[in-house]
């Protein structure tokens, strides 16, 4: 078959492997890395890839080859954990943060992710989309090609549905794929104060339904910490949510282990996130249930605090991790993936390997979309993140710096030189 485009001479293409499940404990450690390598792509799908001089017979008159001396490739980064959409900011609490508040501390003052609420509820879909759209593009900047994106700043279903619409707007036409997630459980709203089960069931008989009817999202999340919703109030709604065909998502153990990580557990979660506080127990009870790990450690490093998700220790008992911005207002204002990776080193002693795995073809398991994306496998679409890097290594060394040089989605060269096209 004659390729449509082949990108030649990279320094290194970066080839997770896709063994049919994610990646954990040591199969983290391994990947494919071709030296002078190329990609052949037809139809804005992957259809060969090798070492050296493309094989004649992908090579046809109108065959565009193109020559990346220099450059590392990378399966398109793949961001499994963002708050996309939402009005507002919350600089104004940054004071408050410098000077060692509490994050739930705030949260009870009626800030945090209550203010952003506030916030969102006053904010049109025009404005809303408009404000994404422009965090999507940074992230398409940094080399991201796909992304979850969840609800939560409306705790109320006008909101929320709002939230959900653009996300599915921008799915269709922004060059980055999103995938949904419904999260109305991301904090008691003010109306519900000390009645989070009177609020949980509206979510189940009310929204859950709706969403589902209305193919609004294919994930449900909650907030499972102390100050927000319990560890039974968790398995009630996400076992609700299940029994509709949700995938399961679920907030645990960031602030403090309350039981969520057994609810990830239990449910068969597709993934527990952040886990700043898990204890060995619950990396081993996750590990057999075969739930990934999304750690967030940009989160840590924005909130000011110490403890980072103990990812070295995930691995080596065996668990499957994935690493994501957590981009939001207040916790995570980033949409910066390659800061994120170089977090993954710095902070949490991860490998560069161990890094691109967790945010391409683990992520890719995240999201439910392994079968299109993640991998450089022949038939997957062409999503691809050239950066202006030697090696692997050095795309984790030399931090905070944006080193994407093109991004290829479907196929399709979207970004280049730093502007998208």
């Amino acid at each position: 078959m004659i390729a449509d485009a082949i990108l030649t001479h990279f320094n290194q293409v970066f080839c997770p492997i896709d063994l049919g499940h994610p990646l954990s404990g040591q199969e983290m450690k391994k990947a494919s890395i071709i030296e002078d390598a190329y990609i052949a792509i037809k139809d804005g799908k992957i259809l060969a890839i090798g070492k050296g001089q493309p094989e004649q017979h992908l090579i046809g008159k109108n065959t565009s080859i193109q020559s990346y001396e220099g450059k590392i490739a990378t399966p398109g980064l793949i961001d499994c954990h963002t708050h996309l959409v939402y009005g507002g900011s919350r600089e104004h609490e940054f004071a408050q943060k410098l000077n060692g508040v509490p994050y739930l501390d705030i949260l009870a003052q009626g800030g945090g992710i209550l203010s952003t609420v506030t916030s969102t509820r006053k904010a049109s879909f025009e404005e809303l989309y408009n404000k994404s759209k422009r965090l999507l593009d940074y992230m398409l900047l940094h080399g991201v090609t796909s992304l979850e994106a969840k609800s939560g700043y409306g705790l109320e279903w006008e909101t929320e549905k709002r939230q959900l619409e653009v996300v599915k707007a921008l799915n269709k036409q922004h060059q980055i794929d999103l995938v949904s997630t419904f999260m109305a459980a991301h904090a008691i709203p003010k109306e519900y104060k000390n009645r989070s089960n009177d609020y949980l069931k509206l979510i189940v008989e009310t929204m859950l339904p709706i969403v589902k009817a209305d193919n609004l999202a294919e994930f449900c999340d909650i907030f499972c910490e102390k100050g927000v919703f319990t560890a039974e109030e968790s398995a009630y709604l996400l076992s609700k949510a299940k029994a509709l065909g949700f995938q399961l998502r679920i907030h645990a153990d960031e602030i403090a282990a309350i039981g969520g990580v057994d609810v990830a557990a239990d449910l068969n979660a597709t993934s527990a996130e952040h886990l700043m506080m898990i204890t060995d127990a619950g990396i081993e009870k996750l590990a057999k249930a075969n739930v990934i790990g999304n750690l967030l450690p940009a989160t840590t490093f924005s909130l000011m605090e110490d403890t980072y998700a103990p990812a070295r220790k995930m691995i080596d008992k065996g668990m499957a991790i994935t690493l994501s911005t957590d981009s939001n207002p207040g916790s995570c204002p980033t949409a910066n993936m390659q800061f994120i990776m170089q977090l993954g080193c710095f902070m949490m002693r991860l490998t560069p390997i161990e890094v691109l795995n967790a945010v391409t073809i683990n992520a890719a398991y995240a999201i439910r979309r392994h079968e299109k994306v993640g991998s450089f496998e022949k038939g997957k679409t062409a999503d691809i993140a050239i950066f202006d890097a030697p090696n692997i290594d050095y795309l984790c060394y030399f931090f905070a710096t944006n080193l994407i040089y093109q991004v290829y989605k479907n196929g399709r060269c979207v970004v280049q030189h730093g502007h998208i096209l």
